[in-house]
């Protein structure tokens, strides 16, 4: 059982031991008060019948108010805690003109009622008056605090919601960067395919009969594979880059990872690389995954600890592609606020994707820590240099 149905079960109960105390109460020094006794039974079935109509849910409104305004009407103080109770769930409601109105209801016609329960008479009217605005109030407030706590939930649930959607655009916007880099690596590489293949059938007079028409599949076969990816996923080709003369799409290069340590080093921020092997030893999605790794905790460290040494590794060998960059806490640096702060969702995407691991989190000494593992394609030697 949650703990919203443990506390809606508290309330009920609280409630209907209340409200039974007031009808209790109501009956016995009722029947006390009126003469000889003779009015048990009447005042005994009105308590009942305010109980009855308070604890149940669906006659609160409008049967409880109408109920027991009429009882504290005829019986005076009789029914007045048990109006109190009524005008605080109508003040919870915030039906203001419906305390109001049974608040008047029961003046008027109690001051033509049954003398020995009449208010006016007793100069009850007074106690009866500050009992029932005392409810109101604290029905306004506690009305006005649930109010306010639904709202925040709903803010709350709002922004969660939120969040996810951000998190899955996250991940969106970096499958679709890993499709498109993959459409232009393939690209390129299958127009050289069918570009060599042309040439070789350029000399077809020059190869045996059955090797120039396996040539010619060939290059039929890849121009065909081509034009499909194109139509799969050349809209997701970076703009601006289209087929050379020779209907060749250039290849994307991986981002430099030194060409980018010297530039943030440029902007005055400290780096220490070390990296082990060639970029070349890792597949070309690799070095794509690696730099925007470097990117990001580069801009990272510039938001969150600016003007620490960041220290970065690289290591390209096999069998595993490993990054791991840190950097001391540090003050916050002017873009600290910049950003939509959903970098490391599109890289667990990528780096995932690639069948790897990505930790990102506190290190020894209150340092921040980013690094990743990915796993070289087994049974592979080719590893992704230029076809």
């Amino acid at each position: 059982m949650d703990s919203s149905r443990i506390r809606a079960r508290a309330v009920a109960v609280g409630r209907g031991a209340v409200v039974t105390f007031l009808a209790g109460v109501a009956a016995v020094n009722g029947a006390q008060v009126v003469s000889d006794g003779r009015y048990v039974i009447p005042i005994g079935a009105s308590a009942v019948a305010c109980a009855v109509v308070l604890l149940a849910p669906r006659l609160r409104w409008p049967v409880a108010p109408l109920v027991v305004a009429a009882v504290t009407a005829w019986w005076g103080w009789v029914g007045s805690l048990l109006l109190a109770l009524v005008l605080y769930d109508l003040a919870v409601a915030r039906r203001t003109r419906a305390a109001g109105l049974c608040v008047a209801a029961v003046l008027g016609v109690n001051l033509v009622g049954y003398p020995p329960t009449r208010l006016w008479h007793q100069q009850d009217y007074l106690t009866a008056l500050f009992v029932w605005a005392f409810a109101y109030v604290v029905g306004m407030w506690i009305g006005s605090r649930r109010r306010l706590v639904r709202a925040l939930a709903a803010d709350v649930e709002h922004l969660r919601v939120e969040a996810q959607l951000r998190e899955e655009a996250a991940r969106v916007a970096e499958r679709s960067r890993i499709a498109a880099e993959m459409h232009d690596v393939l690209a390129h590489r299958l127009s050289l395919i069918a570009l060599h293949t042309g040439v070789l059938a350029t000399r077809g007079d020059t190869l045996p009969g059955s090797v120039a028409e396996r040539l010619a599949l060939l290059r039929d076969a890849s121009t065909e594979a081509l034009a499909d990816l194109r139509d799969v996923l050349g809209v997701l080709r970076t703009p601006g880059v289209a087929p050379n003369a020779a209907g060749v799409v250039p290849a994307p290069v991986p981002g430099d990872v030194r060409q980018l340590v010297d530039d943030a080093r440029a902007a005055s921020q400290r780096i220490a690389v070390t990296i082990h092997g060639r970029p070349e030893d890792a597949p070309t999605t690799h070095r794509l995954a690696v730099y925007r790794i470097a990117q990001e905790a580069l801009t990272n460290a510039r938001k969150h600890a600016d003007g620490t040494l960041v220290t970065m590794t690289i290591d390209y060998r096999p069998p595993a592609t490993l990054v791991e960059v840190t950097n001391p806490a540090g003050p916050a640096g002017r873009a600290a606020a910049v950003g939509s702060g959903y970098g490391l969702v599109g890289l667990r995407e990528r780096v995932g994707a690639l069948g790897g691991r990505l930790d990102a989190g506190p290190g020894g000494a209150g340092s921040w820590r980013l690094a990743a593992r990915i796993p070289h394609p087994s049974g592979t030697e080719e590893n992704g240099g230029p076809a």
